[in-house]
């Protein structure tokens, strides 16, 4: 039993797999002897890239595998580099393809080297965790870090399929998989009220790992995913509405250190802090406010200061959020709550009012 959700880019257009005993590359299917080059981490080709490279072949590819160290200090032109020389030697043309096994990092990564590689070869992603299946995998967002921020060098390149397999999160480390339930509760905020209670219903069904009840989950959260993308492929307007949290959340990713802090953990803490300017600024119920923050602490997320294991100032993350992408003029833009369900982008808020509310509850 499987789920497909498509997502309408008219020719560029591609199905989400999501399901149990997937078999990835089905798009690629028929083209004769094309190459492929998989991209993995050191933790995820040990659990899943002989697989993964016995279904290509199958499927009368050639193909090669090759693997970056896991964690987010892998998204950097170094590693660029790297995989640039490994489709050189694995004989790469414009009709091959990169295929990303693994979580957000590997896609991110692999599919910024599609995008640029030859000016662009096929990419397929296969998602190996919760963040990538529901997020980073569904949308066209490549990238690398650098050294001022997260995610300042990328391109808008989608793949030609997504393959998400539920099995993988069987092997997933509970941090990791507790820290990609950050972006489903996001889409539940900024689109979906029932999505939103249809976890605080079912907390134990989501961190038993139920996959009957997470198949629904992760193919509603790249529904909604699939909508915005459609309406604002390069967010240039709407699609500015899945940074909600993000704000926050890159700052403290970079000042608390990459890897150390996961992406979906400072997104939690993050989507805590624009609530509470939501309450300020947009009238956000506190009520939502407070089921927010029990939801995520819930789910064994972080929501503030005491999660932090360290002491911040809002100076540090004030200086954090200037090299932000989203900001203009080095002034930060915040997705704001109206209610759950509903947001608004571009939010600037006085600087007064940003520290009072860090101040104040974090």
């Amino acid at each position: 039993m499987s789920k497909t959700v498509h997502v309408d880019l008219n020719e560029r257009g591609y199905n989400i797999q999501i399901g149990r005993d997937l078999r990835p590359g089905l798009s690629l299917a028929g083209s004769k002897a094309i190459k492929v080059l998989i991209v993995s981490d050191s933790n995820v080709d040990k659990l899943y890239g002989a697989k993964c490279e016995e279904n290509l072949s199958s499927l009368g590819m050639d193909v090669r595998r090759t693997v970056v160290p896991a964690g987010e200090e892998s998204k950097d032109v170094k590693f660029v580099k790297q995989l640039y020389d490994e489709a050189m030697k694995s004989g790469l043309d414009r009709s091959s393809a990169i295929v990303a096994l693994g979580g957000g990092m590997v896609g991110d990564l692999s599919g910024f080297v599609a995008a640029t590689f030859l000016r662009g070869i096929r990419f397929v992603q296969v998602p190996t965790t919760m963040l990538a299946m529901v997020d980073s995998s569904v949308g066209g967002k490549t990238g690398i870090n650098l050294p001022q921020g997260k995610n300042l060098v990328g391109s808008f390149y989608q793949p030609v399929e997504v393959t998400a397999d539920l099995l993988t999160l069987n092997t997933l480390p509970l941090k990791e998989y507790v820290s990609g339930l950050a972006e489903v509760v996001k889409y539940g905020v900024i689109w979906d009220a029932k999505l939103f209670s249809l976890m605080e219903h079912n907390v134990q069904k989501i961190l038993g790992r139920d996959l009957d009840f997470l198949e629904g989950i992760v193919a509603r959260c790249c529904e909604i995913k699939a909508e915005v993308v459609k309406i604002d492929e390069k967010e240039t307007g709407v699609r500015a509405i899945l940074n909600f949290g993000h704000t926050m959340g890159h700052a403290l990713e970079k000042i608390l250190g990459y890897g150390k802090w996961l992406h979906g953990e400072a997104v939690a803490a993050g989507m805590v802090f624009a609530a509470m300017i939501s309450v300020a600024e947009k009238g956000f119920p506190m009520n939502d406010c407070d089921r927010l923050k029990a939801l995520l602490k819930n789910l064994s997320l972080p929501v503030g200061s005491e999660d932090f294991g360290a002491k911040i100032s809002w100076k540090n993350v004030r200086d954090a959020m200037t090299s932000d992408k989203k900001g203009i003029g080095g002034v930060p833009r915040f997705v704001l709550a109206e209610r759950l369900g509903s947001v608004v982008f571009g939010c600037e808020v006085s600087e007064n009012a940003l520290e009072k509310i860090f101040s104040g509850s974090f």
